[in-house]
């Protein structure tokens, strides 16, 4: 399960526990939520260390990753651990039983949906198998945004609507380090929410607000994000994805267009990079712009 983990580390204190980009690796044979979605894509949870408390944003794929998370940790001397989740959906909160004996942070949105799906998803008929049983909810909420202290280090809990209407975003203002979860992706976002565009580009411009200078996303280059990360560009490479899915609603020349051409500027720039997997996403992306449209 997690032969092909790695740990990378951004910046001092600040750790990824990456999987996936692996070609031809899988983690289950049969079609599951798991490989087909965040194993293809890649995906970390983070670890924010100071002295011996660390903050894990989003418990990955599996109890194993985990396991492997908290065991990491510990034999860096980390005694104390808080989780903040990042989000409800399966691939961010798959492994927090290991770490019920700590205090589980996130939003009241967070919680509202995983506790209206917990029968769902612990029976594994919400996205299909595997199970995630049982599902441990978060022990502690909040509003709009929360302070916490790291040991030494004080983060900022910020909530945003976002690729989901729950988003938890942390923003270390002392590292100018914004963990992003998945309110930011490379290659492209996946569309959760047409309907809530509008909202997702007001909250893209107000991340943007906070000028960091490293942004790192749990979707990503595993390389990006061992060198430090992803600078504002990021942010600048989801508005304009959006905004392009949204021209596509009244332009059938544009909805036909290959996803390179779609994302040919932000890939210029530099702000992103065209990783094959991500065409598999542009398209229900852009059907559920589309169907999103019909339904109006």
């Amino acid at each position: 399960m997690i032969n092909h983990v790695r740990i990378l580390e951004p910046h001092p204190g600040i750790l990824a526990f990456y999987d996936g980009r692996v070609e031809g690796n899988r983690l289950i044979n049969e079609p599951n939520w798991i490989d087909d979605g965040a194993i293809s894509l890649g995906i970390a949870s983070y670890a924010v260390i100071s002295d011996s408390h660390a903050l894990i944003y989003d418990t990955h794929v599996s109890i194993a990753h985990a396991r492997f998370i908290r065991e990491s940790l510990s034999a860096r001397g980390v005694t104390k651990f808080t989780v903040v989740l990042s989000h409800w959906h399966l691939d961010h909160v798959a492994g927090t039983a290991v770490f019920a004996d700590s205090e589980v942070i996130a939003n009241n949105k967070t919680f509202a949906h995983l506790s209206e799906k917990r029968s769902d998803i612990e029976a594994g008929t919400l996205q299909g198998l595997p199970a995630i049983s049982p599902l441990v909810l978060p022990t502690r909420l909040f509003d709009n945004q929360m302070i916490l202290q790291i040991g030494d280090l004080s983060v900022e809990l910020i909530e945003a609507n976002i690729h989901s209407n729950d988003a938890t975003v942390v923003w270390i203002e002392d590292m100018s380090i914004l963990l992003a979860g998945d309110t930011m992706e490379d290659t492209v976002t996946y569309v959760d929410e047409p309907h809530h565009f509008t909202t997702h580009l007001a909250d893209l411009d107000r991340l943007a607000t906070l000028s960091a200078k490293f942004i790192l996303p749990n979707h990503g280059d595993p390389t990006i994000i061992a060198s430090g990360g992803y600078d504002s560009g990021l942010i600048k490479a989801q508005k304009q994805y959006i905004q392009t899915l949204q021209r596509c609603r009244n332009d059938s020349r544009l909805s036909e267009s290959p996803l390179e051409e779609l994302i040919a500027e932000p890939l210029s720039m530099g702000w992103i990079n065209f990783y094959e997997p991500y065409r598999e996403v542009h398209t229900p992306n852009l059907k559920a712009v589309l169907s999103q449209d019909n339904k109006r």
